[in-house]
């Protein structure tokens, strides 16, 4: 076959050919053969063409699916430099850098990486990304390693304190790699113990017949316990709880011929005996409410059947713990109700124990504080700073830029969640992860929720683009119409990306706020005034662009976060203070400081001198115990202010009090 160049010309010459005939110089039939002869073959040349590119594509896409379907949608650090050889054999993969091949999954693949283990070529690639691949690799798999030796020694210490008497029992028989004796049961009777004269191949038979038994009982075992779960729905992360593992221990112990507790039993005795089992766990967290204090913290809620319950508890050092809850029902939440329940709780504690009341910021609870501060000048009424975060992400939220794109992604969310092939679709595409994600609020879960759209947005833009999205019922109504365009929107991507930009540093003083894993207080401020600082930097710095958003911040702020005590606890952690020595110049901080003292030793004129006048000052020049090296410890966020204030601050006494008790 001619090229197509070549049919072109062949064409072109035809028709040249023609009009010269038509001036009388060459014959017409031989024009129009060689010009249809040539157009035939043009034509046939350009459908083979358009086959061509038909089959490249085709191929093109099978192998661009094919690349997609060896990479596995894993958190893996192995998986950034590794693919499955066949996307149905999940052990046998492929490394990018050396094309090896090999068998033994991602775990084998990394310590190929990272030139580890005895029996697994290094790969041989020298590269800068072969190195950064090396230090990834190793470090997974030594934390792999450190999380299985943890989880080990933590159930050799759950069962070890599990102990069970067995009256009247004799006979003990050695289990198979313990040097201690365990009663297996009635058949290793029939079996022969490990005989320390046997050969090295005789004994290993022996190990093998112990291993193998036990392997064959321990799945029958498992076959009841499995029963019973799938019966009576019991979830299945209660099996990797630790009062399972140690009830399995203790029922272990006692042998067979155990007999289940009675209905009675539970619900009479045993219940009692853990109530008065959990009330002496307490009580380190009783001692720290006698040493530093603690906080009563107030919680109005609804239960199923509509009840109001309003629940009061105490949180110190040790954690939260439980005091009362009233069902609240029959009575209006006033500020006289609110307070009497308060009052009750701080006489029941000792008026010297309770440093401050934690409330929401409802009307109501203000003038509950009120009528305590008169009664009680010396106690703190703080309001609760996740529910005054949670304001925070409302207001941003609905500003009218950032309220559009929310808008968009929760009509996307709510159409395709609330039919269910749209809602099969998307789990198709996603591999079965979820987008709507549940957070501590409702603002913090759109926060979840768009950061699960943005992290699986290839995945969705391929969704309302593929033949299965369009082949869904009503393909062409407005909500369909809605979600198809919001997803391939630019314009909506790239406000996602600023929404969370901004949502983030915020979200995360609503992580430290509402987390049980450190006292808050000594925190707070100092992470609001940098979430700050880091939204100014998403705004590039920008007045014009970030000074609404702040305006917001500091509004909410105003009266709760910023208080006495908070500008107090902020002025003492030395995280900031000494690291930023000018806070102690700051007039807002020394005024806050002031108040905080007065308060705190209300009537106690001596120790205010004390504590504002004398020992604030050696801890601003970092005298005594403040200077010494160990003392840096404080550069580090993870350490606990009120344990260094009770290790460096004993030349301070009355600072020290009052350091301690507020950051506990």
């Amino acid at each position: 076959m001619l090229e197509l160049s070549q049919c072109l010309r062949a064409w072109v010459a035809g028709y040249m050919c023609l009009h010269k005939r038509i001036s009388g110089r060459t014959e017409v039939l031989d024009c129009l053969v060689l010009l249809s002869r040539a157009w035939s073959c043009c034509c046939l040349l350009l459908c083979a063409s358009t086959a061509h590119c038909k089959e490249n594509e085709q191929v093109h896409g099978a192998s661009t699916e094919a690349v997609n379907l060896l990479k596995r949608n894993s958190d893996d650090v192995g998986w950034e430099y590794g693919v499955l050889v066949d996307a149905n054999n999940k052990d046998k993969v492929r490394c990018n850098l050396c094309n090896k091949e090999m068998r033994g999954g991602i775990y084998r693949l990394k310590q190929h990486l990272a030139h580890e283990g005895k029996n697994v070529t290094k790969c041989p690639a020298r590269t800068q990304q072969a190195s950064e691949a090396k230090a990834k690799c190793k470090k997974a798999l030594e934390d792999a390693k450190r999380k299985r030796e943890e989880k080990t020694v933590r159930e050799l210490e759950l069962r070890a304190e599990v102990d069970v008497s067995r009256v009247g029992e004799t006979e003990e028989v050695t289990c198979v790699g313990s040097s201690q004796p365990h009663k297996l049961g009635p058949i290793d009777k029939w079996t022969r113990a490990i005989d320390p004269t046997a050969t090295k191949t005789e004994s290993l038979k022996q190990q093998q017949l112990n291993k193998e038994l036990w392997k064959e009982r321990s799945n029958e075992v498992y076959k009841y316990i499995a029963r019973w779960v799938y019966n009576h729905a019991i979830p299945f992360r209660a099996c990797d709880n630790d009062d399972f593992k140690q009830m399995c221990e203790a029922i272990g112990q006692f042998g067979p011929g155990f007999q289940p507790p009675s209905d009675d039993l539970l619900r009479e005795k045993l219940l009692e005996q853990e109530y008065a089992r959990t009330k002496s766990l307490m009580q380190e967290r009783q001692a720290e409410k006698l040493k530093n204090g603690c906080s009563v913290m107030t919680d109005a809620w609804s239960d199923r059947k509509r009840r109001s319950i309003m629940n009061l508890c105490t949180n110190c050092a040790e954690g939260t713990e439980f005091i009362s809850s009233k069902d609240m029902s029959d009575v209006s939440h006033t500020s006289e109700v609110i307070f009497e329940l308060v009052d009750k709780a701080i006489d029941d504690l000792g008026l010297e124990n309770v440093v401050q009341v934690v409330t929401d910021n409802a009307s109501n609870n203000m003038g509950a504080k009120k009528l305590l501060l008169e009664k009680r000048p010396q106690i703190f009424w703080t309001s609760c700073a996740t529910h005054t975060i949670n304001m925070m992400l409302q207001g941003i939220g609905n500003m009218p830029r950032f309220k559009k794109v929310i808008d968009q992604a929760k009509s996307f969310t709510i159409f395709v969640y609330g039919h269910t092939r749209t809602l099969d679709c998307l789990r198709y595409f996603t591999e079965g992860k979820e987008v709507v994600r549940a957070g501590v609020t409702r603002f913090a879960s759109n926060f979840l929720t768009l950061n699960s759209m943005l992290e699986k947005k290839d995945q969705l833009r391929k969704m309302v683009v593929h033949t299965r999205w369009d082949s869904l019922k009503d393909v062409k109504s407005k909500k369909v119409k809605d979600a198809t365009a919001t997803i391939l929107s630019p314009t909506f991507w790239k406000e996602v990306n600023l929404i969370l930009a901004v949502f983030e540093p915020l979200f995360k003083v609503l992580r430290l706020a509402d987390g049980d894993v450190k006292a808050s207080m000594s925190f707070i401020y100092g992470e609001l005034l940098k979430a700050k600082r880091e939204i100014k930097e998403v705004f590039g710095n920008n007045e014009t662009r970030f000074k609404d958003v702040l305006a917001v911040i500091e509004k909410k702020m105003k009266g709760r976060l910023d208080s006495p005590l908070h500008l107090t606890a902020y002025l003492l952690n030395p995280h900031y203070s000494f690291t930023n020595p000018s806070i102690f110049d700051e007039p807002k901080m020394n005024e806050a400081f002031i108040a905080c003292v007065e308060q705190f030793y209300y009537h106690d004129e001596d120790k205010q001198d004390q504590a504002a006048n004398i020992e604030l000052k050696k801890f601003q020049n970092r005298e005594g115990a403040f200077s010494k090296k160990l003392a840096r410890t404080f550069e580090n966020f993870d350490y606990n202010p009120a344990s260094w204030w009770r290790l460096y601050g004993s030349h301070t006494p009355a600072l020290q009090k009052m350091a301690t008790r507020i950051l506990s």
